[in-house]
């Protein structure tokens, strides 16, 4: 009976792709973990064909992504477009294809993860969020694959990233706010589980506190996913606790919902300022000012990170930060 490589790596106590970078000779797995490898190799007497070690050592110059939502919400949310552009762009310069699979949720990303590595359908995985305690990047470190994250990781240490400045960025649009006279700014933000939901956050309470304006939890909203509709019913559920003179939001899809609140009840005067800088931003009754994230720099620096580690390129970095900038808009708020 022929032995298989699940039986190698169990007896070696490594998964299977690590049993298969033994065999490729990869310089990324330890000497003391490579002797492991091969005495179970050697007690199973198992032996990798010609084929076997072809394929351990082929490059597919393909880069995978996970899309972290439907094909309604992609094209709704301009920001994973935008994103996929700048990966695109520098893939295509340095000769690499682009493979996409859009996720329903935390463990559909983490499925097609393991999927994506254990088929060797591709030479690394770019992963669009960083959440709380995130399965796909435990699971990709653990097995020693090439990544890299849009997004803030829990812990940067030995990980690929690329990011904005978010509490920085939060934080000057409430300072913007409070210089132009508000001192009741609501906060409605997306899926609590994101860091750079935490971010944002962060930024907005520390801009409070620095001001001498105490942070009302009840001003405060999460909502379940970045849409016009969470972002709606988040805003008519702020106001029955109290009437803000202006609302920051962490995506222009969820200002989207409180303008559509405040167009509903003309009297109302508030200020929104949404992030993503969006195509339809500018085309809101009042036009909507928002953070322009720079998505396609993202997505770009992602790439260029991920490929310049693919090909072992020396003396680079580990992260980029990328640059924010409000763009200012006319609006209706004006505070009193």
């Amino acid at each position: 009976m022929n032995v298989t490589i699940k039986e190698v790596a169990k007896l070696a106590n490594v998964s299977p792709s690590t049993v298969s970078r033994v065999i490729a000779d990869s310089p990324k797995i330890s000497e003391e973990t490579k002797k492991n490898v091969y005495k179970a190799m050697e007690t199973l007497k198992y032996r990798p064909n010609a084929i076997a070690r072809s394929l351990a050592n082929r490059s597919t110059r393909t880069l995978g992504i996970i899309l972290p939502s439907n094909d309604e919400n992609l094209f709704n949310n301009p920001f994973f477009i935008q994103a996929m552009k700048g990966i695109s762009i520098y893939a295509q310069k340095k000769g690499y294809y682009i493979m996409y699979t859009h996720s329903g949720n935390e463990n559909d990303s983490l499925n097609i993860v393991m999927d994506y590595i254990n088929s060797k359908w591709v030479d690394g995985i770019i992963l669009l969020t960083a959440m709380e305690n995130d399965k796909c990047i435990s699971y990709l470190k653990k097995s020693n694959s090439p990544f890299v994250v849009i997004g803030r990781p829990e812990s940067t240490q030995d990980t690929l990233w690329v990011d904005n400045d978010n509490f920085q960025a939060m934080y000057s649009v409430v300072n913007y706010l409070i210089d132009k006279g508000h001192n009741s700014i609501g906060f409605i933000g997306g899926p609590h589980q994101y860091n750079v939901t935490k971010d944002r956050l962060d930024g907005y309470k520390r801009s409070l506190d620095i001001h001498g304006i105490t942070v009302d939890e009840k001003m405060i909203m999460s909502v379940t996913d970045f849409s016009e509709t969470c972002g709606y019913e988040a805003m008519k559920e702020l106001m029955t606790h109290k009437t803000p003179t202006a609302v920051v939001t962490t995506d222009d899809l969820i200002a989207y919902g409180v303008l559509k609140v405040i167009k509903e009840n003309k009297d109302l005067d508030i200020e929104v300022v949404g992030f993503n800088n969006t195509p339809l931003a500018s085309y809101q009754t009042p036009p909507l000012s928002s953070v322009d994230i720079n998505a396609e720099k993202l997505g770009y620096y992602a790439a260029k990170l991920l490929i310049e580690k693919l090909e072992k390129v020396e003396g680079t970095v580990n992260h980029y930060i990328v640059e924010t900038k409000l763009i200012e808009r006319e609006s209706t708020g004006i505070a009193e």
